[in-house]
């Protein structure tokens, strides 16, 4: 039995049939979580993601899998392909080593100029948006995170409010056999199969670089921080205070990017189920928030019925996909009107949004996906409530039975809704604005606070154009 094994195995026949499961708020600490899983691992190295950033963190969790796969561990790293322009020779290298393979997910063709693929627009318009991260199929990770500086807080400039769940017990061997899917489906491919190899003196001047990364003075001084947390010293104690419930693994068909999964082999018709069946309140928190004219029917529904409904989402100034957000602005005021309770986060950022957009990075101050329902479920994952996520890419997410969960949701939002967002309402008139609560006044922004003109307008126009169904 494995080290891991040898941790978990009391914890879960002390729990039988539950999973315990660790909500991970700081960007730090599901770093930390990462690193120490790799780090720990014996056997095997599960890990599966939508984006995989060519920075700091990045590169210090891929010399973590180097490390591992070193030492005898088998390590399969499966990317979606949209977003690894540039690093085909770090993955090929990568792959080259013994016992590191890696596959790309619905792979671009033609390498270098990506803009030429368009041809294929229908297949590649649809990705993998899932992310885990499992080692030695006891101990997985689940939730919204990339693997990026801005996800995890390395950089200063960037910031997200996000959320992944540590787990142990049953639910892990679900997220394995799911991952096995995705990693055996048709649109998994060898490396090998796609890019050249990379000589020597190419390997070596990419482990070169990744050298120089990690001697950076931000890397140290982030390393050292991850080090010296509250949160390391816990997992390694094992000590953390882990809440335990039924937990259940939902995901798309990976033939869904191939247009062949059938609805019931999908996730979304499940979170639906879900999502209607709140008796007195629901609380949905997404980074994109598209309902389409059925949500917000069934929105409208639900107020109805006496429950209370509490979304949040990003502002326009916080948001890095301005066509989405129209999406969501077509139908603000129908949701208002519902009875529904709009939040939009203000974005933390302290960088300008054209600097960060330009650089590929987001302004967002908001990156999460979870809901609540009736303070009793919660689901964490990588499904954000958009067209998008239901009807092309793939997702993945827990459902958890855990009122204690369910409350932390609650309390989070309670605690930072005040000061970190603004709450849409309509005056009199029937007219939007924006509610701002500043050192104990309340502040009204009639129009779209930190937005300027022609921002608003790009977005008034996108609101008219029919391409919902994109986003």
């Amino acid at each position: 039995m494995t080290r891991l094994g040898q941790i978990v195995l009391p914890h879960v026949e002390a729990h039988p049939g539950k999973s315990g499961v660790f909500a991970l708020r700081s960007g730090r600490d599901a770093f930390a979580a990462r690193v120490t899983l790799a780090d720990t691992a014996e056997r095997t190295l599960d890990v599966q993601y939508y984006i995989w950033r060519n920075d700091i963190s990045g590169t210090l969790l891929l010399q973590a899998l180097r490390r591992a796969a070193a030492r005898g561990v088998q390590v399969r790293l499966l990317l979606d392909d949209n977003s690894t322009s540039g690093l085909d020779h770090i993955f090929r290298a990568l792959d080259s080593l013994p016992n590191f393979d890696v596959r790309l997910f619905n792979p671009f063709h033609l390498r270098r100029w990506r803009i030429l693929n368009l041809h294929d627009f229908t297949r590649l318009n649809r990705r993998m948006h899932n992310k885990s991260f499992t080692a030695d199929n006891q101990v997985t990770i689940v939730g919204g995170r990339n693997v990026g500086d801005q996800y995890f807080g390395v950089a200063k400039d960037m910031a997200f409010v996000d959320l992944d769940a540590l787990a142990i017990g049953p639910v892990v061997a679900d997220v394995s056999t799911d991952f096995n899917r995705y990693w055996n489906s048709r649109s998994a491919f060898p490396v090998e199969q796609i890019l050249p190899p990379v000589d020597a003196p190419g390997i070596s001047a990419i482990a070169a670089a990744a050298l120089e990364v990690e001697r950076r003075p931000a890397a140290v001084a982030f390393t050292q921080s991850i080090a010296e947390s509250e949160f390391v010293a816990s997992l390694r104690a094992d000590t953390l205070p882990l809440e335990w419930a039924m937990a259940e693994v939902v995901s798309d068909d990976p033939a869904k990017v191939l247009g062949r999964a059938r609805r019931k082999e999908l996730m979304w018709p499940r979170l639906e189920r879900i999502l209607r069946s709140p008796v007195n309140e629901l609380q949905l928190i997404s980074a994109y928030f598209v309902p389409g004219k059925a949500g917000v029917r069934a929105f409208a529904a639900m107020a109805r019925r006496g429950v209370k409904i509490t979304v949040v989402t990003n502002s326009l100034e916080a948001t890095d996909v301005a066509a989405v957000h129209s999406g969501y602005a077509r139908r603000r005021k129908q949701l208002l009107e519902s009875g529904v309770a709009l939040f939009e986060m203000k974005r933390v950022s302290s960088a300008p949004v054209r600097k960060l957009r330009k650089r590929g990075n987001s302004a967002s101050s908001l990156h999460a996906k979870t809901f609540s329902v009736d303070g009793a479920r919660v689901f964490i994952g990588s499904f954000n409530f958009d067209p998008r996520s239901a009807r092309l890419n793939t997702e993945m997410g827990l459902i958890i039975d855990s009122p204690a969960l369910a409350r932390s949701v609650a309390d989070t939002l309670e605690r930072s809704l005040p000061h970190d967002a603004y709450e849409v309402r309509l005056d009199a008139a029937g007219r939007l604005h924006w509610l701002e609560h500043v050192d104990g006044k309340d502040v009204v922004h009639d129009r779209e606070p930190g937005a300027g003109f022609w921002l608003r307008i790009v977005i008034a126009v996108l609101s008219l154009l029919p391409i919902e169904w994109l986003l």
